[in-house]
Protein backbone atom coordinates (compact mmCIF):
# COMPACT_ATOMS: atom_id res chain seq x y z
CA UNK A 1 0.00 0.00 0.00
CA UNK A 2 1.45 3.45 -0.89
CA UNK A 3 2.71 5.47 2.12
CA UNK A 4 0.33 8.35 1.40
CA UNK A 5 -2.73 6.11 1.53
CA UNK A 6 -1.43 4.38 4.67
CA UNK A 7 -0.88 7.72 6.39
CA UNK A 8 -4.34 8.95 5.42
CA UNK A 9 -5.97 5.79 6.77
CA UNK A 10 -4.01 6.00 10.03
CA UNK A 11 -4.90 9.66 10.52
CA UNK A 12 -8.57 9.07 9.81
CA UNK A 13 -8.65 6.06 12.17
CA UNK A 14 -7.09 8.10 14.98
CA UNK A 15 -9.64 10.83 14.37
CA UNK A 16 -12.51 8.35 14.59
CA UNK A 17 -11.19 6.89 17.86
CA UNK A 18 -10.46 10.22 19.50
CA UNK A 19 -12.33 10.87 22.74
CA UNK A 20 -11.86 12.43 26.16
CA UNK A 21 -10.94 10.11 28.98
CA UNK A 22 -12.96 9.06 30.89
CA UNK A 23 -15.88 11.03 29.50
CA UNK A 24 -17.98 9.87 26.59
CA UNK A 25 -17.47 11.39 23.19
CA UNK A 26 -20.05 14.16 22.62
CA UNK A 27 -22.84 13.48 20.18
CA UNK A 28 -23.09 15.72 17.12
CA UNK A 29 -25.86 18.29 17.40
CA UNK A 30 -25.87 19.77 13.94
CA UNK A 31 -29.22 19.63 12.21
CA UNK A 32 -27.38 18.95 8.95
CA UNK A 33 -25.96 15.68 10.27
CA UNK A 34 -27.55 12.84 8.28
CA UNK A 35 -29.77 10.41 10.18
CA UNK A 36 -27.90 7.13 9.66
CA UNK A 37 -30.28 4.80 11.41
CA UNK A 38 -32.89 4.93 8.68
CA UNK A 39 -32.99 2.02 6.32
CA UNK A 40 -32.35 4.00 3.13
CA UNK A 41 -29.18 5.64 4.57
CA UNK A 42 -27.35 2.35 5.19
CA UNK A 43 -23.96 2.50 3.53
CA UNK A 44 -23.66 -1.28 3.36
CA UNK A 45 -27.03 -2.72 2.27
CA UNK A 46 -25.37 -6.06 1.50
CA UNK A 47 -24.54 -6.40 5.20
CA UNK A 48 -28.19 -5.91 6.11
CA UNK A 49 -29.24 -8.54 3.57
CA UNK A 50 -26.69 -11.02 4.96
CA UNK A 51 -27.71 -10.28 8.55
CA UNK A 52 -31.41 -10.93 7.93
CA UNK A 53 -30.93 -14.71 8.02
CA UNK A 54 -29.44 -14.95 11.54
CA UNK A 55 -31.84 -12.25 12.74
CA UNK A 56 -34.80 -14.30 11.53
CA UNK A 57 -33.48 -17.37 13.30
CA UNK A 58 -32.88 -15.43 16.51
CA UNK A 59 -36.36 -13.86 16.38
CA UNK A 60 -38.04 -17.26 15.98
CA UNK A 61 -37.88 -18.28 19.71
CA UNK A 62 -39.27 -14.87 20.69
CA UNK A 63 -42.19 -15.14 18.25
CA UNK A 64 -42.83 -18.74 19.29
CA UNK A 65 -42.90 -17.93 23.02
CA UNK A 66 -45.26 -14.99 22.46
CA UNK A 67 -47.64 -17.02 20.28
CA UNK A 68 -47.78 -19.91 22.75
CA UNK A 69 -48.30 -17.55 25.68
CA UNK A 70 -51.16 -15.75 23.88
CA UNK A 71 -53.03 -19.05 23.59
CA UNK A 72 -53.51 -18.95 27.37
CA UNK A 73 -55.55 -15.73 27.04
CA UNK A 74 -55.26 -12.66 29.22
CA UNK A 75 -56.87 -14.43 32.16
CA UNK A 76 -54.42 -17.30 31.92
CA UNK A 77 -51.50 -14.92 31.57
CA UNK A 78 -52.53 -12.96 34.65
CA UNK A 79 -53.13 -16.13 36.66
CA UNK A 80 -49.76 -17.60 35.71
CA UNK A 81 -47.75 -14.45 36.37
CA UNK A 82 -49.39 -13.78 39.74
CA UNK A 83 -48.88 -17.31 41.08
CA UNK A 84 -46.74 -17.69 44.21
CA UNK A 85 -44.73 -20.32 42.32
CA UNK A 86 -43.80 -17.78 39.63
CA UNK A 87 -42.59 -15.28 42.24
CA UNK A 88 -40.57 -18.05 43.90
CA UNK A 89 -38.93 -18.90 40.57
CA UNK A 90 -38.25 -15.21 39.92
CA UNK A 91 -36.62 -14.78 43.33
CA UNK A 92 -34.50 -17.93 42.94
CA UNK A 93 -33.40 -16.92 39.44
CA UNK A 94 -32.40 -13.41 40.49
CA UNK A 95 -30.65 -14.54 43.68
CA UNK A 96 -28.67 -17.22 41.87
CA UNK A 97 -27.73 -15.13 38.83
CA UNK A 98 -26.84 -12.04 40.87
CA UNK A 99 -24.92 -14.03 43.47
CA UNK A 100 -22.86 -15.89 40.86
CA UNK A 101 -22.23 -12.67 38.93
CA UNK A 102 -20.98 -10.76 41.99
CA UNK A 103 -18.83 -13.60 43.34
CA UNK A 104 -17.37 -14.31 39.90
CA UNK A 105 -16.61 -10.62 39.40
CA UNK A 106 -14.87 -10.42 42.79
CA UNK A 107 -12.79 -13.55 42.15
CA UNK A 108 -11.97 -12.63 38.54
CA UNK A 109 -10.95 -9.05 39.36
CA UNK A 110 -8.89 -10.06 42.41
CA UNK A 111 -7.06 -12.85 40.58
CA UNK A 112 -6.38 -10.70 37.51
CA UNK A 113 -5.03 -7.78 39.58
CA UNK A 114 -2.77 -10.01 41.69
CA UNK A 115 -1.33 -11.69 38.59
CA UNK A 116 -0.93 -8.65 36.36
CA UNK A 117 -0.15 -5.85 38.82
CA UNK A 118 1.87 -7.42 41.67
CA UNK A 119 5.18 -9.24 42.05
CA UNK A 120 3.35 -12.52 42.70
CA UNK A 121 5.77 -15.48 42.30
CA UNK A 122 5.23 -17.81 39.32
CA UNK A 123 3.13 -15.24 37.47
CA UNK A 124 3.41 -17.03 34.11
CA UNK A 125 2.09 -20.23 35.65
CA UNK A 126 -0.81 -18.52 37.43
CA UNK A 127 -1.65 -16.50 34.30
CA UNK A 128 -2.63 -19.69 32.47
CA UNK A 129 -3.74 -21.77 35.47
CA UNK A 130 -6.32 -19.17 36.51
CA UNK A 131 -8.26 -19.78 33.28
CA UNK A 132 -8.19 -23.58 33.49
CA UNK A 133 -11.33 -24.03 35.65
CA UNK A 134 -13.31 -23.18 32.52
CA UNK A 135 -12.15 -26.54 31.16
CA UNK A 136 -14.61 -28.23 33.52
CA UNK A 137 -18.24 -27.70 32.42
CA UNK A 138 -20.51 -26.29 35.10
CA UNK A 139 -22.72 -29.38 35.13
CA UNK A 140 -19.65 -31.63 35.55
CA UNK A 141 -18.48 -29.56 38.53
CA UNK A 142 -22.00 -29.74 39.95
CA UNK A 143 -22.07 -33.50 39.41
CA UNK A 144 -18.73 -33.86 41.22
CA UNK A 145 -19.71 -31.72 44.20
CA UNK A 146 -23.24 -33.14 44.54
CA UNK A 147 -21.86 -36.69 44.56
CA UNK A 148 -19.76 -35.79 47.62
CA UNK A 149 -22.63 -34.63 49.83
CA UNK A 150 -26.25 -33.47 49.60
CA UNK A 151 -25.24 -30.39 51.60
CA UNK A 152 -24.01 -28.81 48.37
CA UNK A 153 -27.47 -29.19 46.83
CA UNK A 154 -28.67 -25.77 47.96
CA UNK A 155 -28.75 -22.16 46.79
CA UNK A 156 -25.54 -21.29 48.64
CA UNK A 157 -23.81 -24.38 47.26
CA UNK A 158 -24.98 -23.57 43.73
CA UNK A 159 -23.68 -19.98 43.93
CA UNK A 160 -20.27 -21.18 45.16
CA UNK A 161 -19.89 -24.09 42.72
CA UNK A 162 -21.08 -22.21 39.64
CA UNK A 163 -18.94 -19.17 40.50
CA UNK A 164 -15.86 -21.38 40.69
CA UNK A 165 -16.77 -22.80 37.26
CA UNK A 166 -17.43 -19.53 35.40
CA UNK A 167 -15.18 -16.89 37.01
CA UNK A 168 -12.66 -17.24 34.10
CA UNK A 169 -15.26 -15.41 31.97
CA UNK A 170 -14.45 -12.36 34.10
CA UNK A 171 -10.77 -13.07 34.76
CA UNK A 172 -9.71 -13.37 31.11
CA UNK A 173 -11.03 -10.01 29.79
CA UNK A 174 -9.98 -8.15 32.97
CA UNK A 175 -6.45 -9.62 32.81
CA UNK A 176 -6.20 -8.63 29.14
CA UNK A 177 -7.42 -5.12 29.99
CA UNK A 178 -4.88 -4.78 32.82
CA UNK A 179 -2.07 -5.65 30.43
CA UNK A 180 -3.19 -2.98 27.96
CA UNK A 181 -4.15 -0.12 30.28
CA UNK A 182 -2.04 3.01 30.23
CA UNK A 183 -0.23 3.43 33.62
CA UNK A 184 0.11 7.13 32.87
CA UNK A 185 -3.38 7.73 34.28
CA UNK A 186 -2.30 6.16 37.57
CA UNK A 187 0.89 8.24 37.61
CA UNK A 188 -1.16 11.42 37.23
CA UNK A 189 -3.48 10.32 40.06
CA UNK A 190 -0.57 9.69 42.42
CA UNK A 191 1.04 12.99 41.41
CA UNK A 192 -2.18 14.72 42.47
CA UNK A 193 -1.80 13.20 45.95
CA UNK A 194 -4.32 10.36 45.74
CA UNK A 195 -3.54 7.20 47.70
CA UNK A 196 -3.50 3.61 46.33
CA UNK A 197 -7.23 2.97 46.85
CA UNK A 198 -8.41 6.23 45.31
CA UNK A 199 -5.99 5.75 42.43
CA UNK A 200 -7.38 2.27 41.86
CA UNK A 201 -10.98 3.50 42.02
CA UNK A 202 -10.60 6.71 39.99
CA UNK A 203 -7.77 5.98 37.54
CA UNK A 204 -7.70 2.22 36.96
CA UNK A 205 -11.29 1.04 37.43
CA UNK A 206 -12.77 3.31 34.71
CA UNK A 207 -10.38 1.64 32.25
CA UNK A 208 -11.34 -1.85 33.47
CA UNK A 209 -15.07 -1.25 33.64
CA UNK A 210 -15.91 -2.35 30.07
CA UNK A 211 -14.01 -5.64 30.51
CA UNK A 212 -15.23 -6.23 34.06
CA UNK A 213 -18.83 -5.29 33.33
CA UNK A 214 -18.94 -7.21 30.06
CA UNK A 215 -17.58 -10.38 31.69
CA UNK A 216 -19.92 -10.08 34.68
CA UNK A 217 -22.99 -9.56 32.51
CA UNK A 218 -21.97 -12.52 30.35
CA UNK A 219 -21.92 -14.61 33.53
CA UNK A 220 -25.37 -13.22 34.40
CA UNK A 221 -26.92 -14.33 31.10
CA UNK A 222 -25.15 -17.69 31.43
CA UNK A 223 -26.87 -18.20 34.78
CA UNK A 224 -30.27 -17.25 33.36
CA UNK A 225 -29.90 -20.13 30.88
CA UNK A 226 -28.03 -22.62 33.10
CA UNK A 227 -29.80 -25.96 33.40
CA UNK A 228 -27.53 -28.98 33.88
CA UNK A 229 -25.68 -27.71 36.95
CA UNK A 230 -28.85 -26.48 38.65
CA UNK A 231 -30.72 -29.72 37.95
CA UNK A 232 -27.92 -31.69 39.64
CA UNK A 233 -27.78 -29.27 42.58
CA UNK A 234 -31.59 -29.39 43.01
CA UNK A 235 -32.07 -25.62 42.69
CA UNK A 236 -35.28 -24.48 40.99
CA UNK A 237 -35.11 -21.52 38.61
CA UNK A 238 -37.08 -20.51 35.52
CA UNK A 239 -34.82 -22.68 33.36
CA UNK A 240 -35.36 -25.90 35.30
CA UNK A 241 -39.09 -25.14 35.64
CA UNK A 242 -39.44 -24.58 31.88
CA UNK A 243 -37.69 -27.88 31.15
CA UNK A 244 -39.92 -29.75 33.60
CA UNK A 245 -43.06 -28.14 32.20
CA UNK A 246 -42.17 -29.12 28.64
CA UNK A 247 -41.27 -32.64 29.79
CA UNK A 248 -44.68 -33.04 31.41
CA UNK A 249 -46.87 -31.20 28.87
CA UNK A 250 -44.43 -30.85 25.92
CA UNK A 251 -45.97 -27.65 24.49
CA UNK A 252 -46.98 -25.77 27.60
CA UNK A 253 -48.28 -22.20 27.45
CA UNK A 254 -47.24 -21.88 31.11
CA UNK A 255 -43.63 -22.62 30.19
CA UNK A 256 -43.84 -20.10 27.33
CA UNK A 257 -44.92 -17.40 29.80
CA UNK A 258 -41.98 -18.29 32.04
CA UNK A 259 -39.70 -18.01 29.02
CA UNK A 260 -41.03 -14.51 28.29
CA UNK A 261 -40.28 -13.44 31.88
CA UNK A 262 -36.78 -14.82 31.43
CA UNK A 263 -36.36 -12.82 28.22
CA UNK A 264 -37.47 -9.67 30.01
CA UNK A 265 -34.78 -10.29 32.61
CA UNK A 266 -32.20 -10.55 29.81
CA UNK A 267 -33.04 -7.15 28.31
CA UNK A 268 -31.31 -5.05 31.01
CA UNK A 269 -28.31 -7.37 30.88
CA UNK A 270 -28.07 -7.08 27.11
CA UNK A 271 -28.43 -3.30 27.23
CA UNK A 272 -25.86 -3.02 30.01
CA UNK A 273 -23.31 -5.18 28.18
CA UNK A 274 -23.62 -3.09 25.03
CA UNK A 275 -23.55 0.18 26.98
CA UNK A 276 -20.33 -0.74 28.76
CA UNK A 277 -18.71 -1.92 25.56
CA UNK A 278 -19.52 1.00 23.30
CA UNK A 279 -20.24 3.82 25.72
CA UNK A 280 -16.68 4.51 26.90
CA UNK A 281 -13.58 5.29 24.89
CA UNK A 282 -10.08 5.85 26.12
CA UNK A 283 -8.09 7.91 23.67
CA UNK A 284 -4.40 7.37 23.10
CA UNK A 285 -1.91 8.79 20.68
CA UNK A 286 0.05 5.90 19.22
CA UNK A 287 0.23 2.56 20.97
CA UNK A 288 0.00 3.92 24.50
CA UNK A 289 2.67 3.87 27.16
CA UNK A 290 5.86 2.10 26.13
CA UNK A 291 6.53 0.84 29.64
CA UNK A 292 4.72 -1.69 31.75
CA UNK A 293 3.09 -0.72 35.02
CA UNK A 294 5.37 -0.98 38.04
CA UNK A 295 4.41 -4.15 39.99
CA UNK A 296 3.07 -3.66 43.49
CA UNK A 297 5.32 -5.33 46.06
CA UNK A 298 3.36 -7.82 48.16
CA UNK A 299 6.02 -8.20 50.84
CA UNK A 300 4.59 -10.04 53.84
CA UNK A 301 1.33 -10.56 51.96
CA UNK A 302 3.00 -12.90 49.44
CA UNK A 303 2.31 -16.12 51.33
CA UNK A 304 -1.33 -15.31 52.18
CA UNK A 305 -1.97 -14.44 48.52
CA UNK A 306 -0.29 -17.67 47.37
CA UNK A 307 -2.38 -19.55 49.93
CA UNK A 308 -5.57 -17.97 48.57
CA UNK A 309 -4.56 -18.96 45.03
CA UNK A 310 -3.94 -22.50 46.25
CA UNK A 311 -7.37 -22.70 47.90
CA UNK A 312 -8.99 -21.38 44.73
CA UNK A 313 -7.18 -24.01 42.66
CA UNK A 314 -8.21 -26.82 45.01
CA UNK A 315 -11.87 -25.78 45.01
CA UNK A 316 -12.20 -25.05 41.29
CA UNK A 317 -9.98 -27.81 39.89
CA UNK A 318 -8.82 -30.16 42.63
CA UNK A 319 -12.19 -31.23 44.04
CA UNK A 320 -13.92 -31.92 40.68
CA UNK A 321 -10.91 -33.76 39.22
CA UNK A 322 -10.28 -35.79 42.38
CA UNK A 323 -13.95 -36.74 42.60
CA UNK A 324 -13.94 -37.85 38.96
CA UNK A 325 -10.81 -39.92 39.55
CA UNK A 326 -12.52 -41.56 42.53
CA UNK A 327 -15.68 -42.42 40.59
CA UNK A 328 -13.70 -43.84 37.67
CA UNK A 329 -12.75 -46.84 39.78
CA UNK A 330 -15.39 -46.95 42.51
CA UNK A 331 -19.09 -47.71 42.63
CA UNK A 332 -21.44 -50.45 41.48
CA UNK A 333 -21.82 -48.83 38.04
CA UNK A 334 -18.08 -48.59 37.34
CA UNK A 335 -17.20 -50.04 33.94
CA UNK A 336 -20.68 -49.61 32.47
CA UNK A 337 -21.29 -47.83 29.18
CA UNK A 338 -17.79 -48.24 27.75
CA UNK A 339 -19.28 -49.35 24.43
CA UNK A 340 -20.86 -45.88 24.14
CA UNK A 341 -17.63 -43.94 24.58
CA UNK A 342 -16.52 -43.79 20.95
CA UNK A 343 -19.99 -42.92 19.53
CA UNK A 344 -20.23 -40.15 22.16
CA UNK A 345 -16.80 -38.77 21.24
CA UNK A 346 -17.66 -38.89 17.54
CA UNK A 347 -20.99 -37.16 18.11
CA UNK A 348 -19.40 -34.46 20.28
CA UNK A 349 -16.58 -33.64 17.87
CA UNK A 350 -18.80 -33.70 14.77
CA UNK A 351 -21.59 -31.55 16.21
CA UNK A 352 -19.25 -29.13 18.00
CA UNK A 353 -17.05 -28.59 14.95
CA UNK A 354 -19.94 -28.14 12.53
CA UNK A 355 -21.86 -25.91 14.91
CA UNK A 356 -18.81 -23.74 15.55
CA UNK A 357 -18.28 -23.14 11.84
CA UNK A 358 -21.95 -22.33 11.19
CA UNK A 359 -22.26 -20.00 14.20
CA UNK A 360 -19.08 -18.11 13.34
CA UNK A 361 -20.12 -17.67 9.70
CA UNK A 362 -23.53 -16.20 10.44
CA UNK A 363 -22.08 -13.96 13.17
CA UNK A 364 -19.75 -12.16 10.72
CA UNK A 365 -22.41 -10.02 8.96
CA UNK A 366 -24.01 -9.08 12.30
CA UNK A 367 -20.67 -7.90 13.69
CA UNK A 368 -19.71 -5.99 10.56
CA UNK A 369 -23.16 -4.36 10.45
CA UNK A 370 -22.79 -3.22 14.06
CA UNK A 371 -19.25 -1.90 13.51
CA UNK A 372 -19.88 -0.13 10.21
CA UNK A 373 -23.43 1.15 10.87
CA UNK A 374 -23.94 2.91 14.21
CA UNK A 375 -27.66 3.60 13.84
CA UNK A 376 -30.64 2.10 15.63
CA UNK A 377 -31.14 -0.66 13.09
CA UNK A 378 -27.57 -1.88 13.56
CA UNK A 379 -27.93 -1.70 17.34
CA UNK A 380 -31.11 -3.78 17.21
CA UNK A 381 -29.42 -6.34 14.98
CA UNK A 382 -26.56 -6.68 17.45
CA UNK A 383 -28.55 -6.69 20.69
CA UNK A 384 -31.33 -9.10 19.74
CA UNK A 385 -29.13 -12.23 19.98
CA UNK A 386 -28.04 -11.22 23.49
CA UNK A 387 -31.65 -11.21 24.67
CA UNK A 388 -32.21 -14.73 23.33
CA UNK A 389 -28.89 -15.86 24.86
CA UNK A 390 -30.52 -15.96 28.30
CA UNK A 391 -33.19 -18.41 27.14
CA UNK A 392 -32.75 -22.09 28.00
CA UNK A 393 -32.01 -24.45 25.14
CA UNK A 394 -35.38 -26.12 25.52
CA UNK A 395 -37.22 -22.99 24.32
CA UNK A 396 -35.00 -22.66 21.25
CA UNK A 397 -35.37 -26.39 20.58
CA UNK A 398 -39.17 -26.33 20.73
CA UNK A 399 -39.36 -23.22 18.56
CA UNK A 400 -37.34 -25.03 15.90
CA UNK A 401 -39.48 -28.15 16.26
CA UNK A 402 -42.54 -25.94 15.74
CA UNK A 403 -40.98 -24.45 12.59
CA UNK A 404 -39.80 -27.73 11.13
CA UNK A 405 -43.02 -29.67 11.67
CA UNK A 406 -45.23 -26.92 10.24
CA UNK A 407 -42.93 -25.47 7.61
CA UNK A 408 -40.14 -27.87 6.63
CA UNK A 409 -41.01 -31.38 7.87
CA UNK A 410 -37.87 -32.82 6.32
CA UNK A 411 -35.71 -30.95 8.85
CA UNK A 412 -37.27 -32.63 11.87
CA UNK A 413 -34.97 -35.09 13.64
CA UNK A 414 -31.93 -34.04 11.58
CA UNK A 415 -28.50 -32.79 12.60
CA UNK A 416 -29.11 -29.62 10.55
CA UNK A 417 -31.90 -28.52 12.90
CA UNK A 418 -29.65 -29.11 15.91
CA UNK A 419 -26.86 -27.03 14.33
CA UNK A 420 -29.32 -24.16 13.81
CA UNK A 421 -30.24 -24.38 17.49
CA UNK A 422 -26.55 -24.12 18.41
CA UNK A 423 -26.20 -21.06 16.20
CA UNK A 424 -29.13 -19.32 17.89
CA UNK A 425 -27.92 -20.24 21.38
CA UNK A 426 -24.30 -19.17 21.03
CA UNK A 427 -24.41 -16.39 18.46
CA UNK A 428 -23.60 -13.65 21.04
CA UNK A 429 -20.41 -15.43 22.10
CA UNK A 430 -19.23 -15.55 18.49
CA UNK A 431 -20.12 -11.86 18.12
CA UNK A 432 -18.01 -10.96 21.17
CA UNK A 433 -14.99 -12.84 19.81
CA UNK A 434 -15.27 -11.36 16.33
CA UNK A 435 -15.95 -7.77 17.31
CA UNK A 436 -12.46 -7.07 18.68
CA UNK A 437 -10.88 -7.90 15.32
CA UNK A 438 -13.60 -6.16 13.29
CA UNK A 439 -13.18 -2.89 15.20
CA UNK A 440 -9.45 -2.83 14.37
CA UNK A 441 -10.15 -2.99 10.63
CA UNK A 442 -10.19 0.49 9.03
CA UNK A 443 -13.26 0.81 6.75
CA UNK A 444 -11.10 2.69 4.25
CA UNK A 445 -9.44 -0.57 3.21
CA UNK A 446 -12.75 -1.87 1.90
CA UNK A 447 -13.44 1.45 0.18
CA UNK A 448 -10.07 1.29 -1.57
CA UNK A 449 -10.77 -2.27 -2.72
CA UNK A 450 -14.15 -1.18 -4.08
CA UNK A 451 -12.56 1.76 -5.89
CA UNK A 452 -10.19 -0.69 -7.58
CA UNK A 453 -13.14 -2.56 -9.08
CA UNK A 454 -13.82 -5.19 -6.42
CA UNK A 455 -17.45 -6.16 -5.84
CA UNK A 456 -18.72 -6.40 -2.23
CA UNK A 457 -18.09 -10.16 -2.08
CA UNK A 458 -14.64 -9.79 -3.62
CA UNK A 459 -13.71 -6.99 -1.20
CA UNK A 460 -14.93 -9.12 1.70
CA UNK A 461 -12.85 -12.14 0.69
CA UNK A 462 -9.68 -10.25 -0.21
CA UNK A 463 -9.67 -7.51 2.47
CA UNK A 464 -12.06 -8.12 5.36
CA UNK A 465 -11.74 -11.87 5.86
CA UNK A 466 -7.91 -11.98 6.21
CA UNK A 467 -7.96 -9.10 8.70
CA UNK A 468 -10.61 -10.62 10.99
CA UNK A 469 -9.05 -14.10 10.85
CA UNK A 470 -7.76 -13.90 14.49
CA UNK A 471 -11.28 -13.15 15.70
CA UNK A 472 -12.66 -16.02 13.64
CA UNK A 473 -10.10 -18.37 15.22
CA UNK A 474 -11.09 -17.25 18.71
CA UNK A 475 -14.78 -17.64 17.87
CA UNK A 476 -14.23 -21.17 16.53
CA UNK A 477 -12.34 -22.17 19.69
CA UNK A 478 -15.02 -20.73 21.99
CA UNK A 479 -17.90 -22.16 19.97
CA UNK A 480 -16.34 -25.64 19.87
CA UNK A 481 -15.96 -25.52 23.64
CA UNK A 482 -19.49 -24.30 24.37
CA UNK A 483 -21.29 -26.52 21.86
CA UNK A 484 -19.37 -29.59 23.02
CA UNK A 485 -20.83 -29.18 26.52
CA UNK A 486 -24.36 -28.01 25.52
CA UNK A 487 -27.06 -30.21 27.04
CA UNK A 488 -30.74 -29.28 26.75
CA UNK A 489 -31.06 -28.55 23.02
CA UNK A 490 -28.96 -31.66 22.27
CA UNK A 491 -31.20 -33.82 24.42
CA UNK A 492 -34.31 -32.64 22.54
CA UNK A 493 -33.09 -32.26 18.95
CA UNK A 494 -30.32 -34.81 18.43
CA UNK A 495 -31.30 -37.41 15.79
CA UNK A 496 -32.20 -40.82 17.13
CA UNK A 497 -29.05 -42.77 17.96
CA UNK A 498 -26.84 -39.67 18.20
CA UNK A 499 -25.15 -39.22 21.57
CA UNK A 500 -22.58 -36.82 22.97
CA UNK A 501 -20.37 -36.88 26.04
CA UNK A 502 -22.62 -34.29 27.72
CA UNK A 503 -25.83 -36.25 27.14
CA UNK A 504 -24.20 -39.45 28.41
CA UNK A 505 -23.09 -37.71 31.61
CA UNK A 506 -26.65 -36.45 32.08
CA UNK A 507 -28.19 -39.84 31.35
CA UNK A 508 -26.11 -41.72 33.91
CA UNK A 509 -26.17 -39.09 36.65
CA UNK A 510 -29.95 -38.78 36.35
CA UNK A 511 -30.09 -42.47 37.33
CA UNK A 512 -27.57 -41.98 40.16
CA UNK A 513 -24.87 -43.96 38.33
CA UNK A 514 -21.98 -41.60 39.11
CA UNK A 515 -19.26 -44.14 38.35
CA UNK A 516 -20.69 -44.86 34.89
CA UNK A 517 -20.85 -41.13 34.14
CA UNK A 518 -17.24 -40.49 35.23
CA UNK A 519 -15.46 -41.66 32.00
CA UNK A 520 -17.69 -39.44 29.84
CA UNK A 521 -17.16 -36.45 32.14
CA UNK A 522 -13.39 -37.01 32.13
CA UNK A 523 -13.30 -37.23 28.33
CA UNK A 524 -15.39 -34.07 28.04
CA UNK A 525 -12.83 -32.25 30.17
CA UNK A 526 -9.95 -33.67 28.09
CA UNK A 527 -11.56 -32.54 24.82
CA UNK A 528 -12.19 -29.07 26.31
CA UNK A 529 -8.52 -28.48 27.14
CA UNK A 530 -7.43 -27.45 23.63
CA UNK A 531 -10.23 -24.89 22.99
CA UNK A 532 -9.75 -23.42 26.48
CA UNK A 533 -5.99 -23.22 25.95
CA UNK A 534 -6.44 -21.45 22.60
CA UNK A 535 -9.10 -19.12 23.98
CA UNK A 536 -7.05 -18.30 27.09
CA UNK A 537 -3.83 -17.59 25.20
CA UNK A 538 -5.66 -15.50 22.62
CA UNK A 539 -7.55 -13.51 25.27
CA UNK A 540 -4.39 -12.73 27.25
CA UNK A 541 -2.35 -11.97 24.14
CA UNK A 542 -5.08 -9.55 23.01
CA UNK A 543 -4.26 -7.38 25.99
CA UNK A 544 -0.59 -6.89 25.06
Amino acid sequence: MPPAIRSAIAADTLTQRAGRWPLRAPKPRSAATPVRHRLHTLRHPWLLAAALVPLALVALPIVYAVLRAMQAGWTGVRTELLRAYTFELLANTLILATGVMLLSAFIGLSVAWCIERTDLPFRRFWRVAAGLPYVIPAFVSSYAWSSISVYFQSMAGAILILSLAVYPLVYLPVAAALRSTDPGFEDVSRALGYGPWRTFARALMPQLLPALGGGALLVLTHMFAEFGGLAMLRVQTFTTAIFEAYELQFDSASAALQAIVLMLLCIPAAWGEMHLRIGRRFARVGGGSARAATPVRLGRRTWPVLGAFGVLGVLSLGVPLTTLAYWLFTGHSAGRGYDQIWPAIEGTVTLAGSGAVLTSLIAIPLVLLAVRERGRLAQLAERLPYIVHGLPGVVIALALVFLSIRGVPGLYQTAALLLVAYAVLFLPLAQSSLRASAELLPPQLENIARSLGKRPLGAFISVILPNIAPGIGAALALMTLEIGRELTATLMLAPTGTTTLATQVWSYTADGEYAAAAPFAALLIAISIIPVWVFTRRSLRHGR
